[in-house]
């Protein structure tokens, strides 16, 4: 394809060289370049791509799109320079697959908790309807039932070269509909730009991720881009935050709640062990629904599915079939069955609002103790530790605070800031950083009718500690606990 195609749309300076140029490949990892190579240098605020320029030039490149000068780049080498280097890729990664995202409809939801089950649920809903949905997110990439061979270089919304490509083979596939999950980090880098959105979804806003965004008003307002890109919205009213999407929204706004006046609104809730009822009122019906994930977010959650796939064009009826067919998303609420009379739940709870539902939710169903047992990440947002610490001390009957994904932190460290919080609170507590050890300890604890809460893992098979992934499973632990 022609670098002036590429470049379509986009305002560049030609700064050496010529657009007229046959281009092969795009790519921003200089380890990734090959012969005929467009190498976009992409500067982000902990590295800059046009430090690899000169790499990329010797590795096959034929052509370079910049936002600053670059030195030592041979007069044969075509020089782009643009404003915006991450929106420049996005904008070339659409065009050099074909712009696929066309060709269905594109489904974004984005807050703090409840983007992975949301489009697990949406996509289950849209299947059971007979529709090939596509789903990008934190636990795996799909269409269908099966895995993009796109390479998953990103754990929830890829880079815009990676998402392109992504879409192109979905679309290949001849799906309908793709739900994706759109993280503040996505927005705020410019991945997402120049998607051809249908659907918004937003479920919450809550304290995470301010290691990256410094504080909570930019971590706002990067969750808030996705409303003005979007045809339709549909968004959770009981959040103070709804007013101002209304007012920034491009398209038509939907709204789902339990406390707010809103257009699918839940009521006459009951909280059961392994499910939760609730009645639906959308327009002048009243739908009963039983879900079989149980909890108060559980409600929020099919709310926002049962709004994004009727904005998608399902009848209701057809939507509460879809969901009576889901069962567990994988690490979320997910139980780990015994012969002890001990619910054992895996989550993937890693920030102080997801924690707090999680305990809430399961001392809504149990008579029993509950025990928590969490860390915290390492290399992330440290102000949240102290503030888990006392959510787990106040709502917990015992806790065990142990490691995360320490990354490149000391992990009794991490658990000493946990631990500033649980010292707030009455609650009788042990800390370990051997997680494998800590589970064995909180499920000691335990006795028949007792909960047991594993938290901050979820899905993931690994623990991240220095630079190495280590193979790493709670439910694998739990099994082999009980096993014993």
């Amino acid at each position: 394809m022609k670098l002036k195609e590429l470049l379509k749309g986009l305002t560049y300076e030609i700064i050496q060289g010529t657009d007229n140029l046959e281009i092969e490949r795009i790519g921003w990892d200089s380890r990734r370049v090959a012969q005929r190579s467009l190498f976009i240098c992409v500067k982000n605020k902990n590295m800059d791509r046009h430090n690899y320029a000169v790499k990329a030039v010797k590795e096959g490149a034929v052509a370079l799109v910049i936002e600053h000068d670059v030195d030592e780049i041979p007069e044969g080498v075509t020089i782009i320079k643009v404003k915006d280097s991450k929106m420049a890729m996005a904008t070339i990664a659409s065009i050099y697959y074909g712009e696929p995202s066309k060709n269905f409809n594109l489904i974004g939801v984005t807050g703090t908790n409840g983007k992975t089950s949301v489009t697990y649920f949406v996509s289950k809903v849209l299947e059971s309807a007979g529709r090939l949905t596509g789903i990008i997110g934190t636990i795996k990439n799909t269409v269908g039932d099966k895995e993009l061979k796109a390479e998953k270089l990103n754990p929830t919304t890829p880079d815009s070269i990676e998402l392109q490509q992504s879409f192109k083979e979905i679309a290949e596939a001849g799906a309908s509909d793709v739900v994706m999950e759109v993280t503040s980090s996505a927005l705020d880098k410019e991945r997402v730009y120049g998607c051809g959105f249908n659907i918004g979804a937003f479920t919450n806003l809550t304290q995470d991720h301010l290691e990256e965004h410094g504080t909570m008003e930019n971590y706002k307002n990067a969750k808030l881009k996705l409303f003005k890109m979007c045809r339709k919205a549909i968004i959770n009213a009981d959040e103070s935050v709804s007013k101002e999407i209304k007012e920034i929204a491009s398209g038509e706004v939907y709204t789902y709640g339990i406390e707010e006046e809103s257009d699918f609104k839940a009521f006459d809730i009951i909280y059961g062990l392994n499910s939760v009822e609730f009645s639906l009122k959308f327009k002048d019906e009243v739908k009963k629904i039983k879900f079989n994930v149980p909890g108060r977010f559980s409600v929020y959650n099919v709310l926002a599915t049962i709004g994004i796939c009727y904005l998608s064009g399902l009848e209701l009826d057809t939507i509460i079939d879809g969901l009576n067919k889901i069962t567990v998303v994988p690490g979320r609420v997910e139980k780990v069955p015994n012969n002890k009379g001990i619910l054992t739940i895996v989550d993937y709870a890693h920030s102080p609002d997801s924690l707090e539902k999680i305990i809430k939710a399961m001392r809504e169903i149990s008579e029993g103790k509950i025990i928590t047992l969490f860390g915290c990440g390492g290399n992330r947002d440290v102000t949240k530790r102290a503030i888990m610490g006392e959510i787990a001390g106040r709502l917990s009957d015992f806790v065990v605070i142990t490691s995360d994904n320490p990354r490149n932190e000391d992990q009794m460290s991490i658990i000493e800031d946990i631990e500033v919080g649980i010292l707030k609170t009455n609650c009788n507590y042990l800390k370990d950083a051997d997680r494998k050890v800590a589970i064995y300890k909180a499920l000691d604890q335990a006795s028949f009718g007792d909960v047991v809460i594993l938290a901050g893992k979820g899905h993931e098979t690994y623990q991240i500690i220095g630079e190495d992934y280590i193979h790493f499973n709670d439910r694998e632990v739990v099994e082999e606990y009980f096993n014993r």
